[in-house]
């Protein structure tokens, strides 16, 4: 099978752990080959992602490695053997492959925190106050881009939906629930959905009002997908020229702290919950 040109984000994670424990083990990457009955480049391809691995091939490379986390060596084999094409592949070549990235992470995550100071959360959005978003892109978007995007977005939000609840919690500053975008209409009907979306199963909404003053991350848009096991977390960072996806150990505990710090400043449920109503009231 040649290579793959594109490698998805899920992709290439499994490939750069296979690639952190075998350099945990000092192996390199000509001796892990031979375990394959391969060389260096068939190792170099697997480990970024531009060749798949069986379950069972995971097993064996991770027992050569000398790894003995039960736990990890088969969350990466869970990882393999996915064939069949996914809802959002249908937008590859059509929208930014970081966008994709970000629907293949909330997909597979086993739980989901976002933390939002100027902008709300994609999966809380509705069709209008995403469309709105969307027409303020700079450079602006033809109108089919627009649209090709909202879709995509709310094609994510079924992550939410589903039968056994995605545990799902963001924190949002009242700079962000007082961003008028698409009108004021529009803006009410936006808050009454977030606070529709509060009561469901496995979503939990807290707000930070202003009075709160400072706060760690502030100005950041922050989004932790816990994975199958604590080492396959990953934090996106939404940025001007598209998602940052972090990995390394010291960077998901720096923003799991900065998150947890987050929850001590924002309001409890009950109280957040009143407090969007209110300044959705207000429109």
């Amino acid at each position: 099978m040649p290579p793959r040109t594109t490698p998805t984000a899920r992709q290439q994670r499994l490939g750069a752990e296979m690639r952190k424990l075998r350099e945990k083990a000092g192996m390199s990457a000509r001796e892990a080959g031979a375990l394959l009955g391969g060389d260096q480049a068939r190792i170099s391809n697997i480990e970024t992602g531009r060749v798949g691995l069986s379950a069972d091939r995971v097993r064996t490379l991770a027992c050569n490695y000398d790894c003995s986390d039960d736990g990890l060596i088969e969350a990466l084999a869970g990882m393999t053997g996915e064939r069949r094409r996914q809802w959002w592949e249908e937008y590859r070549g059509v929208l930014p492959p970081g966008m994709l990235d970000i629907a293949e992470l909330e997909h597979y995550a086993v739980a989901l925190r976002t933390a939002q100071t100027v902008s709300l959360p994609g999966l809380l959005q509705t069709v209008d106050h995403a469309r709105a978003v969307f027409r303020e892109a700079v450079p602006a978007l033809p109108p089919p881009e627009i649209e090709h995007r909202l879709s995509h977005r709310i094609k994510r939000q079924a992550v939410l939906y589903r039968d056994a609840p995605l545990p799902y919690t963001a924190v949002i500053h009242e700079a962000a629930l007082r961003m008028q975008f698409g009108g004021r209409a529009a803006s009410r009907e936006q808050l009454l959905h977030i606070l529709d979306m509060s009561e469901r199963d496995g979503v939990t909404v807290t707000a930070i009002p202003f009075a709160a003053g400072g706060f760690p991350g502030s100005g950041q848009t922050i989004a932790y997908a816990a994975g199958a096991v604590p080492q396959l977390d990953t934090v996106l960072l939404d940025q001007s020229h598209g998602p940052a996806l972090l990995d390394a150990e010291a960077q998901l505990a720096k923003y799991r702290d900065i998150l947890n710090r987050l929850d001590r400043v924002a309001l409890k449920p009950g109280e957040s919950r009143d407090f969007i109503r209110e300044i959705a009231q207000s429109l």
